[in-house]
């Protein structure tokens, strides 16, 4: 069955498809998200939430999430994470330290300051998401989720397939 879902998409579809979600995307997190974040960029709001949570839910790190652990939760290379974090230490939202000698792995931690950042923005997006859930639905937006990490799996998927691909040819010359 599902063999045969894939033989009736056309090069044409693919395309057409494939151009609607790039533009759809584009839409979502051109203006329209953006104008909720003033204090924070979206990317440090989720990282701080990230490491707020993980803080929060885990015993065994006493508040601490590690590089490595934030690094491959948001996607990103831990020279981009070490960026992102000394900024946000910077900033004094998050203090930065590591085990023994750092070998051992390096960890943050949110501040106070970092909390009440968090707060705010929170606050700002339940206000606007509220609404927005209220006319959508609960079960429409659980179902768009769910719907979304499953493709953003099937994309993670084929993206790895493609540099594996690459790594091959590049080994192959």
């Amino acid at each position: 069955m599902e063999n045969e879902k894939k033989e009736t998409l056309t090069t044409t579809d693919i395309l057409k498809l494939s151009n609607e979600l790039t533009y759809r995307r584009y839409l979502f997190n051109k203006d329209q998200i953006g104008n909720f974040f003033r204090n924070l960029s979206i990317r440090d709001y989720i990282a701080l939430h990230i490491i707020k949570e993980t803080g929060e839910s885990t015993d065994i790190y006493s508040g601490r999430t590690y590089l490595k652990d934030l690094a491959e939760m948001m996607h990103l290379t831990m020279r981009q994470i070490s960026k992102m974090v000394g900024h946000l230490k910077d900033q004094g939202l998050l203090v930065w330290s590591h085990d023994g000698n750092g070998s051992e792995g390096t960890y943050v931690t949110i501040t106070e300051l970092g909390e009440e950042s968090i707060l705010k923005q929170e606050i700002i997006l339940k206000e606007h998401y509220g609404k927005v859930i209220e006319k959508y639905g609960k079960d429409n937006l659980i179902q768009l989720l769910n719907l979304m990490k499953q493709l953003e799996t099937v994309i993670s998927s084929e993206m790895e397939d493609m540099e594996v691909a690459d790594d091959y040819d590049e080994t192959a010359e």
